[in-house]
């Protein structure tokens, strides 16, 4: 792995099934994840993906394409657009920095043409001693 490598694109179609999982996962019930009247009453069509969703993909994205020896230490992030239900959100990724076992990526969630999060995971990559069967 060197700087400029890309990870593999993680794409998500976030259904209104997702949300309410992730709702009640989190303990967010906020109604603009949900209540299509108060939507409504705020110019808005469709319910909002909960922001902390794309961190997760984010997480998610590292955790998939650097697999079960990386150990994601820091995962900053910040929010740019919104997401609404039923859109597909495409992870795409590239290491910027190693430095031994330490691992920089730059990351971006867009959908379509906007990108809704832009972050930053600095991983810890270890090996793990190969277990031995007897």
């Amino acid at each position: 792995m060197k700087a400029g490598d890309a990870l593999p694109a993680l794409e998500r179609t976030i259904q209104a099934a997702d949300m309410v999982a992730y709702a009640g996962a989190t303990w967010d019930w906020h109604r603009m994840h949900y209540d299509l009247v108060y939507l409504r009453d705020r110019g808005l069509h469709l319910p909002v993906v909960d922001g902390q969703m794309l961190g997760a993909f984010l997480a998610e994205q590292v955790q998939d394409s650097l697999g079960p020896a990386a150990r994601l230490r820091r995962l900053r992030f910040r929010l740019t657009a919104r997401v609404f239900a039923g859109e597909t959100v495409r992870v795409t990724g590239v290491v910027t920095a190693v430095d031994g076992e330490r691992v920089t990526i730059e990351q971006w969630a867009a959908v379509a043409d906007r990108v809704a999060a832009t972050g930053v995971a600095e991983v810890a990559l270890s090996s793990f001693p190969e277990a031995s069967v007897e």
